[in-house]
């Protein structure tokens, strides 16, 4: 290029230091995190939690394994599988994938677009026989007016980022990168709960068919002394067919628990990723107990629940978009060049009197769209409007559900302390009113009315400890269970994370 050429590019290379000193400024506001008003403020302490003083406190286990608590193995072997075998946490997976794809596309608007292209034609122009408007006969063996052409050119373009919009688009796709990689944390810490909360259910159900097994054994027994008192004559045959109720109603109770529990063993296949056929889990007695767990400090909710900070890093792109919108009111700048070679002949094609090339920039500017472009802005602001409730919403609801599961512990370690006198008391009833009926002083309703009160009570203390369980389970879930919200200030990691949990997947697909 001649020094001649560089003079007449002045004017080109000036306007692209303009638009380079422009691209610092952005239109639309700068994100900041919505605060929650007077009445949604979040509370200084629980309420459920002033008078609550767990026998060890301490924190969630610090690599995120809360259910370990339970000290259960078998618990903590199925939950391992979820996050391999889960198909509900594998979509997720794959959706936060999409979303950094799409960061990876917003942030390509940076940089210039290159292209190639190259081409040969045969046309006719002009009159026949004559010469071509550029001077070049035709080629040799055609008729006249017909020639070839032979072309070949590099075009780059660029559009400046005066406004900003390309910046807070790469805003927008990063918070919603980032939003999902919280709604995976929230997938997985909802199948975590589910299989922790199905499995200890599974064991309550366990006991209590243990204690169904046990209860029809005593009706037999029950039945039995029915029988030979009725032998000696000493009672009616009303008493022997009671009996034989009795038990009856015991066996129907005993397989009517075996329903459940099956449905329950299915459930916890489907959340480990298994089919019902291939999947088992023996009857065991219940090991766990309900953990003292640890009440979050509010402030720290709002950072340890995946689902809040998913639906905060929403709001954060809905901001980003605003200034997408806005930045549609201002001229585009786009900067482009083009080389290559053209020649009538093939022999010439890259020859430098054939070389071509344009340089130049281009400004645009919508000047009439009916409204368009304020219909956008506005849908933005109101998008970001309606992300900002859904967000204290959330908030508000993550507080819900720990006042909840606190309130649920607390009350129902009282009544289980209730609960277990109640059954102390009925045992020792149906102990005097049996021996009371071998003596013949009673009737054998008594022993059935002392016997139904005590299987009520045995099963309504096993349905406490089965609520006890599962309050357990969703206190820390509602707390975040290990999660670290704190991961999502860097989306490499956790794309190394995902790419590394879909070759597992993969291996695993591979294996079954």
């Amino acid at each position: 290029m001649t020094q001649q050429d560089l003079l007449k590019l002045k004017p080109v290379l000036m306007a692209l230091a303009v638009s380079l000193a422009l691209t610092a400024c952005a239109v639309g506001p700068d994100y900041v995190r919505p605060q929650m008003d007077e009445a949604t403020m979040a509370p200084a302490v629980f309420k459920e939690g002033q008078n609550w003083k767990p026998a060890q406190p301490r924190d969630l286990v610090a690599d995120g394994k809360w259910w370990e608590m339970f000290n259960d193995a078998q618990l903590n072997a199925l939950v391992a599988q979820v996050d391999v075998s889960n198909q509900n946490l594998a979509l997720a997976e794959a959706n936060f994938r999409s979303a950094v794809a799409l960061v990876q596309s917003s942030r390509s608007a940076y940089s210039p677009t290159l292209s190639a292209s190259a081409g040969a034609s045969r046309g006719r122009s002009g009159s026949a026989g004559s010469s071509t408007s550029s001077g070049t006969s035709s080629s040799s063996g055609s008729s006249g007016g017909v020639r070839n052409s032979y072309t070949f050119s590099l075009t780059a373009a660029w559009e400046a980022d005066i406004w900003g919009k390309v910046r807070r688009d790469v805003e927008s796709s990063q918070a919603s990168a980032q939003a999902s990689a919280a709604d995976l944390a929230g997938a997985r810490l909802s199948a975590q709960a589910q299989v922790a909360q199905n499995y200890l259910q599974l064991r309550v159900l366990d006991a209590q068919q243990q204690l169904l097994d046990d209860t029809v054994q005593a009706y037999q027994r029950s039945l039995e002394v029915a029988q030979n008192q009725y032998n000696a004559g000493m009672v009616a045959k009303s008493d022997v067919i009671q009996a034989q109720t009795q038990l009856k109603s015991a066996q129907a109770s005993a397989l009517d628990n075996g329903v459940t529990r099956a449905q329950i063993e299915h459930a916890i296949a489907l959340l480990v990723g298994k089919t019902p056929a291939s999947f088992s889990l023996p009857r065991s007695p219940l090991t766990a107990v309900a953990p003292p767990v640890p009440q979050g400090v509010p402030s720290m909710l709002l950072e340890r629940r995946p689902d809040v900070a998913a639906a905060e890093r929403r709001v954060a792109s809905a901001n980003a978009k605003i200034g997408v919108a806005k930045a549609a009111y201002f001229p585009s700048l786009t900067l482009s060049a083009s080389g290559g070679y053209q020649s009538s002949t093939f022999a010439d094609w890259f020859t430098l009197p054939g070389r071509v090339w344009s340089l130049g920039p281009q400004l645009a500017q919508t000047i009439f769209d009916g409204g368009a472009r304020q219909a956008a802005t506005d849908q933005a602001i109101a998008s970001y409007d309606g992300t900002v409730a859904t967000y204290k919403q959330t908030v508000l609801t993550a507080f819900q559900e720990v006042e909840d599961n606190l309130a649920a512990l607390r009350i129902l370690e009282q009544e289980a302390a209730v609960q277990a006198e109640a059954l102390q008391a009925a045992r020792q009833a149906v102990t005097l009113v049996t021996n009371q009926y071998k003596a013949g002083t009673v009737s054998y309703v008594n022993v059935i009315t002392a016997q139904a009160t005590a299987l009520s009570a045995e099963l309504n203390s096993l349905n406490i400890l089965n609520r006890r369980m599962a309050a357990s389970v969703l206190l820390a879930k509602a707390l975040g269970g290990g999660w670290d919200g704190h991961s999502l200030d860097d989306l490499g990691p956790l794309e190394q994370q995902s790419a590394e949990r879909a070759r597992g997947l993969k291996e695993n697909a591979a294996l079954r």
